[in-house]
């Protein structure tokens, strides 16, 4: 009787975080950004020097700084989502500010690089590198917006003290456009 009751009380305490409708749109923008990545694939395969060749006008180390912004962003938020566990409110809140300050980092370091490529001529119509270049980041940076709302949201049930179904969904979420972000970066800066 007692393994049975230990039993139901472990599979009871185990949840999906977030809800159902927010991996339904998480699994569906993975879909649609692994179409985005196949299609530069075919065209990067089909353009190999030309996307060589304009991928040597992008800052590895802007990359680099990017991705680890990001991969900090996401241990912040992971840790918040543990502490409200536990109970511990005030140190997650302060965790899911350090998680959306990196993720306003982010976006200003992704600001800085588009204007130096602009002012370098590398534009959006230049080639169809610099056309996927913009339009992968741009897309990323938009979920990266849309991720600090999330965050905002979560932030303020902390400060209620309220659920954790809101946390764990901006954690969720934050954690996909992490993800994403890292297929970015390993597709647009890392592979030749």
């Amino acid at each position: 009787m007692a393994a049975t009751s230990t039993t139901s009380t472990a599979s009871a305490t185990k949840h999906l975080p977030a809800g159902e409708d927010l991996w339904v749109f998480v699994l569906g923008d993975f879909v649609i950004f692994g179409s985005y990545f196949v299609i530069f694939m075919v065209s990067r395969h089909q353009e190999r020097d030309l996307f060589i060749e304009s991928q040597r006008h992008l800052s590895l180390n802007i990359g680099v700084v990017n991705t680890l912004v990001l991969l900090a962003s996401s241990w912040f938020v992971a840790r918040a989502v543990q502490l409200t566990r536990t109970g511990e409110f005030d140190r997650a809140r302060k965790l899911t500010v350090g998680g959306g300050l990196c993720g306003v980092v982010f976006i200003l370091i992704k600001a800085y690089e588009w204007s130096v490529k602009i002012a370098q001529g590398h534009t959006f119509p230049s080639n169809n590198f610099f056309m996927y270049y913009y339009m992968l980041t741009g897309v990323h940076l938009f979920h990266v917006a849309i991720g600090l709302v999330f965050l905002a949201v979560a932030y303020a049930e902390l400060r209620n003290r309220k659920q954790i179904a809101p946390v764990e969904t901006g954690a969720t979420y934050w954690h996909m456009v992490d993800l994403l972000w890292v297929v970015i970066f390993a597709l647009i800066y890392v592979m030749r």
